[in-house]
């Protein structure tokens, strides 16, 4: 029997829009904890996801299965340039007037 157990877990790369003041804050929660910006947010959301009652019992329904994927996902760098199901029009994607800070999820 091994003395280690390696886990092996797919990461992809998407593309999320936060507010200037959010952005500063997960950089700043980053440096308190000494982890990367894609740590802070994974972990996040997998802590709300995972105290949700409500959204633990969502995710029992049929209607949690049927969701329209709105996360912009990047596949492989050949396929950045195709439009993804779900993705808004670039033209759409900001304002002159709304900035928000841009944070890619992306992990090795």
């Amino acid at each position: 029997m091994p003395l280690l157990e390696v886990t092996q877990t797919r990461h992809l790369s998407a593309s999320i829009r936060l507010t200037d003041s959010t952005a500063t804050q997960v950089d700043q929660y980053a440096a308190f904890i000494r982890a990367s910006a894609d740590d802070v947010v994974e972990q996040a959301l997998a802590y709300v996801f995972g105290k949700d009652r409500d959204f633990q019992d969502f995710l029992k329904t049929p209607e949690a299965q049927r969701i329209r994927p709105t996360l912009r996902v990047r596949r492989g760098a050949a396929n950045d340039a195709s439009e993804q199901p779900g993705k808004k029009p670039a033209a759409s994607a900001s304002s002159p007037a709304q900035t928000p800070a841009s944070v890619a999820g992306s992990k090795a």
